[in-house]
């Protein structure tokens, strides 16, 4: 899309939240919604990647108004699914399931994986198992419902960054380790994908795979960064 404002500015929204001006004129979300957020740090973010667009705009380029777009969009109607979808992660949690073979390999999980499970433990309750091999292990309930009840508890906001985080770690633990300022990006994405990593050292990096890796840390980052703004 071809860049259609010259100046971006802030403003305090009538009924409450921030508003981003493109000359003037308040953006909206694709629903059509104005783009109202809860703190004007963000909407200064929110404002800083519509300046950085150059004679295209590349929406792809703008992760920060993509979440508040979609926390927009998307809620309060979907509040209920995108609770359970983040709560379902906690089932098939990625630092649950381990490799016994090679050793290395397993003995680099048990290092990067055990202490965010003992956080997840102490800090939320959440007393989750680990198993060796990808069969299904049952998680018991008490875990998951104290990991229910510290999802349930998050504003729409904080929601939809968690749900980012998540899917991309493919864990709760981890999501709510960044979420809560406990996991930097960089090691977010190296606990997440440490098995790829791994797989890296012996056989090299692609270009495809280098792409890749810079693309999902950037979103690290930004997930990272939504929470600060809040």
């Amino acid at each position: 899309m071809k860049r259609f404002y010259e100046k971006v500015s802030t403003a305090p929204a009538e009924g409450g939240g921030f508003a981003v001006l493109l000359d003037g004129r308040p953006v909206r979300t694709p629903a059509k919604a104005p783009l109202l957020v809860p703190t004007l740090k963000l909407a200064e973010a929110l404002a800083e990647e519509w300046r950085a667009q150059g004679g295209t705009v590349e929406p792809s380029s703008m992760p920060l108004n993509r979440l508040a777009a979609s926390t927009v969009d998307l809620f309060p109607a979907r509040l209920g699914d995108a609770r359970r979808e983040v709560v379902a992660y906690a089932t098939t949690d990625l630092l649950c399931y381990r490799t016994p073979f090679p050793p290395d390999l397993a003995a680099r999980q048990r290092a990067a994986w055990d202490p965010w499970l003992a956080w997840a433990r102490a800090a939320l309750g959440a007393a989750l198992i680990a198993t060796d091999g990808l069969a299904p292990v049952g998680q018991p309930k008490e875990a998951l419902a104290a990991l229910a009840a510290t999802v349930e508890g998050l504003d729409p906001w904080r929601l939809m960054g968690l749900h980012a985080a998540t899917r991309l770690a493919g864990s709760l633990v981890l999501g709510l380790a960044v979420a809560q300022g406990r996991l930097v990006p960089d090691a977010a994405f190296d606990a997440a994908f440490l098995e790829e990593l791994y797989e890296i050292e012996a056989w090299g990096l692609t270009d495809a795979q280098a792409r890749r890796h810079a693309a999902l840390r950037a979103e690290f980052a930004a997930v990272a960064r939504f929470f600060d703004l809040l």
